[in-house]
Parts: C-alpha cells; structure tokens; sequence
C-alpha cells in the first residue's frame, strides 16, 4: 500500500484527541502528587510515617497502572497534535518551521520557569527538545515512524534490562536515598523560599533523569502519535477497528503482565538490579497498556454514555497546559512551603483521596473559562509565541 507524505486535512479540533488529553491529565496528577506529597517517592527506602499495608496497596497500584503509563499517552497525543499543527499551518498559509520552531522555544521557557518554581520533575522541557527531533523528521512516512518508535522502545527496553542483570551480577545496590528524603521534608515543611530553593537547585540534576529515564520512550511515543496522525487514526477510529481489537486481546495482557512485574519490583525490591531489570521490562510493555487505555477511551467514546465522558474530559484537555501548570501550583499549596506544607502528614489513602477532588474541579473550572475564552491563560501565551501574534483572548458570540 502506498501512503502519501502529504499533510492531511484534519478538522482544525477533533473532541476525542482533547478528550483523551484530559484522561492522561488525571493519570498525570495521580502519579505527580505523591512527588509533593511523600518525600519518599521514587526512592529505595520505605516511608516510615506510613507503612500499613494499605499504605502499600495504595502505592502497589499507583505503580501497576499509572507509573510509565500516561506520560506515554501524553506523548503520544503530542505526536498526534504535531500533524494537527502541520494541519493548521497549512489552512494559515503559514510557514511551518518557523511556526513550530517558536511554539518548541515558548514551551522551553514555561516549561522551565515552571521546573524551577513548582516542579522540579516537570516534562515539558523535555518535550520542547524532543519535538526539534521530530520537527526534522517531519517528512517521514507513517510505516518509517512506526519502525522507529519500535527501534527506540526495545533498544530502551535491554540497555535498562542489561543494567539490570550487570548490578545483580556485580550484587550492587542503588544507595540509600534517605538523606535525599529528608532534605526535601526540610524543604517542602518549611517556607516558600526553601521551596523554591530545592525546585530550582533540584530541577539540572532531574531534567538529566527525566532524559535518562523518560526521553526515550516519550520520544518513540511521538513517533507513534505522529504516524497515527499521519493516517488520520483520530478522525475515523471505525477504520482501524481491526488494530484496535488486536491491541486490546494482546497489548492489555502483555502491557498488564509487564506493569505487574515492575509494581512489585518497585515495592519489594527498590533501589537495586532487580527493579532495574523490572523498569527495563516496563518500558518494552508499558507502550502496549497505553495503546490499550487509548483503545479503550476511542471506543467508549463511540457508545452513548461514552460521548457524555468524552464531552466533559474534551475541555480539560483543549486546555491542558493550563491544567498541567495548574495541578503543579495546588500541589504545592496543599504539601510544601508554599502553602499548608502537608508533606508526610496526610496517609496514602488521604493523599489517593486529593487526586479526583483536584481534577474535578479542574473539569468544572475547565469548561467555566471556555464559555468566555478560546485558550486556556496558558495555551494563549503559547499561541501567542507560536504566530508571533496576539490572539483573541475572549470568545465573541462564536
């Protein structure tokens, strides 16, 4: 079959992409929350505040399905959205490099202003470098984006596994991280200043992490987006129903089976080569389970009932820079100095608890401002970078 390296004509919004965005918000903030909430996260040593063993139910289950997942379906719907771009450039009569060139270097900036002042591990950088990668491969064909995206998650996937196997052999460990969790209970249990001082003393060393760890994979997830976007996967998901039902028999299980391992290697070996091999795992597996939440979420989105959810996650994710920007500012009122300072205060279940009351009312605040407004206050700075152009702020009878 031939495939043409055209730009399609996509509709200039399409409510199941923003939909989907909304959904990988609310994995996000699931996964987000305890970096604010536990100083013990991501490290080797158990918090002793909360070692129930609902605590660790909590935690297990945070790792099986959200943990290496939705930063995935963000990436790949930022892969999707670069074709919609391409797309909106094309109905401009507009320049596309320049234009994406400026829409790369205004994310950069908020995205680091944004590390800096309220989350040390934020993405959005990352993804501001990584989307000058695909920016040059633009012209690629769909079928050659797949292949790469493939090469890029099992090369990830042994490099980790490798590392793995090469500490077990070695009977090396990942040292204690505990003076590390103490330092950031100093912090975020003291006063702004000592706030902002460990995002921004902490955010070279993350972002390093974060490409380590994350680039990769999020990097062959916009090759997959892209390609999807290329086919127009989005705008006739009744043509792909085939693909579809094959991700869900065998992506689900597989993508299951590998998250399985990894959750309880993170729980009852951390910090060493057998949660390394596990992560390593993870990261061949972890593109199938999101496939499937993004199967899943396109064929819900066909049924009755699953057009009204698509409809309320469609504003959530029209204005999801806003939103993810958002999430990083009430976490950091409600668990460091700048706020309450509830860091290792409220127990896992409590902290599980925050998450839906936070998104949703981010869903109704969401759909408020777009009654009055075309952009989310963050995705008007961002337009406004990217046209080089003030545009409308307010909406006028449209």
């Amino acid at each position: 079959m031939t495939v043409r390296v055209d730009v399609p004509v996509a509709p200039a919004r399409l409510l199941n992409v923003d939909a989907l965005r909304g959904f990988a918000l609310f994995g996000i903030l699931a996964v987000n929350v305890w970096a604010f909430a536990d100083p013990y996260y991501a490290s080797p040593e158990s918090n002793p505040t909360f070692d129930s063993g609902l605590d660790h139910a909590i935690r297990f289950a945070i790792s099986l399905l959200f943990e290496t997942k939705f930063y995935l379906l963000f990436s790949f719907l930022f892969g999707y959205s670069f074709t919609l771009q391409m797309a909106a450039a094309e109905r401009a009569g507009t320049a596309f490099m320049p234009r994406m060139l400026r829409r790369q270097t205004g994310l950069l900036a908020i995205g680091l202003v944004h590390g800096a002042a309220l989350y040390y591990g934020e993405i959005l950088s990352t993804y501001a470098i990584l989307g000058l990668i695909l920016l040059a491969c633009r012209r690629i064909a769909p079928r050659r984006a797949v292949q790469l995206g493939i090469g890029l998650v099992i090369t990830v996937g042994v490099v980790w596994m490798l590392l793995g196997l090469a500490t077990l052999a070695e009977g090396g460990a990942a040292a204690t991280a505990a003076s590390d969790a103490a330092v950031k209970l100093t912090a975020f249990g003291g006063d702004a200043a000592a706030t902002l001082g460990f995002h921004s003393g902490h955010l070279p060393e993350t972002v390093a992490a974060i490409v380590a760890l994350q680039a990769p994979s999020a990097m062959a997830m916009f090759f997959f987006g892209f390609a999807a976007g290329r086919v127009q996967v989005f705008a006739n998901p009744d043509r792909f129903r085939p693909l579809m039902r094959r991700i869900l028999i065998f992506g689900f299980p597989v993508g299951l089976l590998g998250a399985l391992v990894y959750a309880l290697a993170a729980a009852y070996a951390p910090g060493g080569g057998v949660e390394t091999f596990a992560f390593g795992l993870g990261q061949l597996t972890a593109p199938l389970l999101t496939a499937s939440y993004v199967v899943a979420g396109l064929m819900l989105f066909r049924t009755d009932p699953g057009r009204r959810v698509e409809a309320a996650l469609a504003p959530m994710g029209k204005t999801a820079l806003t939103n993810y920007l958002f999430q990083s500012l009430v976490l950091g009122v409600l668990f460091t100095g700048y706020g309450f300072g509830l860091v290792d205060r409220l127990s896992p279940p409590a902290v599980a608890a925050v998450v839906p009351l936070i998104f949703a009312t981010q869903l109704v605040l969401s759909r408020w401002w777009l009654r009055g407004h075309r952009y989310g206050p963050a995705e008007w700075a961002l337009r406004a970078i990217t046209i080089a152009g003030i545009p409308p702020w307010r909406r006028h009878g449209d």
